[in-house]
């Protein structure tokens, strides 16, 4: 029976890759991974003559988990080792990953977390908000009505929180091109509160700034959201 790794790779900064990750993946027989070309620019950055194998690139991304499963179970249990990797950061956050590990857990095939990079601590840690406790709630629907739908349900739920637990800080993962859209709704339903955004997080230029929302939404109808973005909140409702 062979085992599964699930290996963080950077987010930005090449450098935050740890030694055992790199050892890892050039010491297991398959790497599935969301884009094969992206991860093969990976392993040529590391790939040095100390190691004596490659693995062999497996594509697995959203669309194709569910199919890939039963291959990758089968390899698994013939005694192959894997590994898998999202595009940047830990695996199975808002990636690729969670059905692949529930019926390994199910068939007593191990699995092994090595620990790592991640935009959500990274994110979080560097914010200045309360760290007590979070909601990590990925990405945020794409359709506008399910949108709004979705922040007034989560304005209810904190609203609906004894009054003797502090409230959580709420962290999303947001793309540029949806960022706007994003805060438009945000603004409406949290009556403009402050948010701080994090982007381009490990890289040179890593941004992590506090605003109201309709300070930020003043912001980017001037300067054009790039990279992705970390969103983090705190309520008093």
């Amino acid at each position: 029976m062979g085992t599964l790794y699930l290996i963080a790779t950077p987010i930005g900064n090449l450098k935050d890759i740890t030694a055992r990750a790199i050892e890892t993946i050039f010491s297991v027989d398959y790497l599935l991974c969301e884009d094969t070309r992206q991860t093969g620019m990976l392993l040529k950055q590391f790939e040095t003559k100390v190691w004596k194998k490659t693995p062999k690139l497996i594509s697995f991304y959203d669309e194709v988990e569910g199919q890939k499963v039963p291959q990758v179970i089968n390899l698994l249990q013939n005694g192959a080792n894997i590994g898998l990797i999202s595009d940047a950061g830990t695996p199975l956050l808002s990636d690729p990953g969670f059905k692949l590990v529930y019926e390994c857990l199910k068939r007593k095939i191990k699995v092994i977390s090595l620990p790592g990079a991640s935009a959500l601590l990274t994110g979080i840690t560097s914010s200045g908000l309360p760290l007590n406790s979070f909601w990590f709630l990925g990405f945020p629907p794409s359709s506008q009505p399910k949108r709004e739908a979705f922040f007034k349900a989560l304005k209810n739920t904190l609203s609906s929180l004894p009054k003797n637990l502090s409230k959580p800080t709420v962290v999303f993962y947001e793309a540029p091109h949806r960022l706007p859209q994003v805060l438009e709704d945000f603004n409406k339903v949290f009556d403009d509160s402050e948010i701080v955004l994090a982007r381009e997080l490990t890289k040179i230029y890593e941004e992590v700034e506090k605003k109201k929302s309709s300070e930020w939404l003043k912001y980017f109808r001037k300067n054009k959201p790039q990279g992705e973005y970390v969103l983090l909140f705190t309520t008093r409702v």
